[in-house]
């Protein structure tokens, strides 16, 4: 695609944000099933619902133009998201998972936070008020799901920061995180 105008850019970062969303409602069913805290699980599972609000908005953005949803895949979403898998797979205490989980969520919030800002502006400065309209109503959300997973880090990293998870240990340790022996 050639991008010879502010619009052309506008399209591209939809697609972009069509992207992230369809991916993140792909793998948060996954991100919630290692949750230990009920908050952290149901503002999770509240933002779910909202991201599927979120991606028929956006839908309804490409019927209005009658442009299409496909593009490229969000590689920044991808690559967030594929460290929030990564991290999934560590051993950890549950108040140490949650913390984890609440970082590569936030991630992917300020990632979102960024790109409808953007896309708001260009809706804004393209004339297009409804798109503005409804990606401000997006970005508020974004906004606000940060906030709450703000709120829930505070406790939970407090939490994981005790002295007793200084000393524990995991369960079960994965074969490559095990300790190296020492020489004496």
């Amino acid at each position: 695609m050639d991008y010879e105008t502010l619009q052309d850019l506008y399209f591209h970062e939809l697609k972009d944000l069509y992207s992230a969303e369809k991916q993140i409602i792909r793998s948060m069913p996954k991100v919630v099933k290692h949750v230990s805290s009920p908050a952290l699980r149901d503002c999770l599972e509240q933002h779910l619902e909202e991201t599927n609000v979120q991606l028929q908005r956006l839908e309804n953005l490409f019927d209005l133009h009658q442009k299409t949803t496909r593009g490229s895949k969000c590689k920044g979403t991808e690559g967030v998201l594929e460290e929030a898998e990564d991290w999934l797979m560590e051993e950890a205490q549950p108040d140490v998972m949650d913390a984890g989980i609440i970082s590569m969520m936030q991630r992917v919030e300020h990632y979102e936070i960024a790109g409808y800002g953007c896309a708001r502006t260009y809706a804004h400065l393209l004339g297009f008020k409804e798109d503005e309209s409804l990606l401000q109503q997006t970005l508020e959300e974004e906004s606000e799901a940060d906030k709450k997973l703000t709120l829930i880090a505070e406790r939970i990293n407090k939490q994981a920061a005790a002295p007793e998870h200084a000393q524990a240990q995991p369960q079960s340790q994965h074969p490559s995180h095990a300790q190296p022996h020492s020489r004496r």
